[in-house]
């Protein structure tokens, strides 16, 4: 199966100026994102696409073909959908291979699991489905214990009297750490631009991730907490190579 990886980089933030140039553990902070992709096998051909040059700069400095996004497409309001679509259209009108798949990367998730990327495209190879993301667990995050707030008083979301996180029902959010696609998916988001999901096509799949495990940054918190667990991560392996 030949699958295009699109690493997402736009330059704009409102949160965080920047991010994807951060400094964060001794690199950019795609840089750790650029180091998952080339750890990655199943990935047949990889662009950056960002319509910010040092990034898109950096990015052919660590090998990465390069796709500058028109301005339409660089916006708070552009879908995933259609910027997949312009690098997918890209890619293969610069080249001389059609894809089966589009695998979605984003670039300001410096903290992944290893192997997640590969794990995800042999899911989607293997069951032939439309879509495949990873999930985490919500944690204490769980429906049955969000309320509503009007004015000051609390009412309970879903109303009911459980309260062992045990006897919850188990429910996953996706964690941004990999999005696999189909062409036919991605053929499905032409057709319907206006589902902005349609690429997710209708049999979707998940490969599972433990809770913390990805680091999506969008603000300084977030930062912090992956430069914390990409130490701890260094420090574990340089325990186990004393």
């Amino acid at each position: 199966m030949k699958t295009l990886g699109v690493i997402l980089a736009r330059g704009g933030s409102q949160g965080l100026k920047s991010k994807h140039l951060l400094p964060l553990a001794g690199r950019a902070l795609i840089g750790h994102t650029f180091a998952d992709v080339h750890s990655a096998r199943r990935l047949t051909y990889v662009v950056v696409s960002s319509d910010c040059p040092r990034v898109l700069a950096l990015a052919a400095g660590n090998g990465f073909d390069v796709i500058r996004r028109p301005a339409e497409l660089a916006t708070g309001e552009a879908s995933v959908q259609d910027v997949l679509l312009h690098a997918l259209d890209f890619a293969e009108a610069h080249g001389d291979m059609k894809f089966d798949a589009v695998a979605t990367i984003y670039g300001n998730v410096p903290v992944r699991p290893a192997g997640i990327i590969d794990e995800a495209i042999t899911l989607l190879a293997t069951t032939k489905c439309d879509s495949v993301r990873s999930f985490c667990t919500v944690g204490k995050w769980h429906p049955n214990w969000l309320s509503k707030i009007e004015g000051d008083r609390a009412l309970a979301l879903i109303p009911g009297s459980i309260h062992r996180r045990q006897d919850l029902e188990p429910l996953f959010l996706h964690d941004g750490a990999i999005v696999v696609s189909s062409r036919a998916a991605m053929e499905a988001g032409r057709a319907n631009r206006g589902d902005p999901h349609a690429f997710f096509g209708t049999d979707r799949r998940a490969v599972r991730t433990e809770f913390g495990a990805a680091v999506e940054v969008d603000t300084r918190r977030d930062l912090l907490l992956a430069e914390a667990i990409l130490r701890e991560r260094r420090e574990a392996l340089e325990a186990s190579a004393a």
